[in-house]
């Protein structure tokens, strides 16, 4: 078995955009007021979460899907790797994996389908954008 050749500053540099979607993502900007509805979070309870915390382990979590997804890239030969064969994979792990998932879980939370949209999607596009990364950057 041959060791996969891991681009370490392409899955860094896509932890780090996935991370940034998220920044924004859940900002005032698109949808931190509805994400909080729906949650059931006022304003003062942020304030109550070690947020460093939150934060540092979301990327460390994040890296750890971008790294799978590079993982999954090895499989293809290196002239099929680009920028849209990653999106799809991105595409692909977020639409099928990952967002249902979220789903699942929050049937049984009886969660809102507005916070699973919220949430899906932010995967889902944040696998997508890692994957255009680990595609372009190889």
């Amino acid at each position: 078995m041959t060791c996969p050749v891991i681009n370490w500053w392409a899955v860094i540099v896509a932890a780090i955009a996935f991370w940034g979607l998220g920044a924004l993502w859940y900002s005032p900007l698109l949808f931190s007021k509805r994400w909080q509805k729906e949650v059931g979070f006022k304003e003062e309870d942020a304030g109550k979460a070690n947020m460093a915390l939150v934060f540092g382990v979301s990327f460390i979590l994040m890296l750890i899907m971008v790294f799978g997804m590079s993982l999954m890239l090895n499989v293809h030969k290196p002239e099929d790797i680009c920028w849209l064969n990653g999106m799809y994979l991105g595409l692909f792990t977020g639409i099928f994996f990952a967002a249902t998932t979220i789903g699942i879980n929050y049937l049984y939370q009886r969660r809102s389908f507005i916070l699973w949209l919220i949430d899906g999607l932010y995967i889902i596009l944040g696998l997508a954008i890692a994957g255009i990364i680990l595609g372009a950057w190889r």
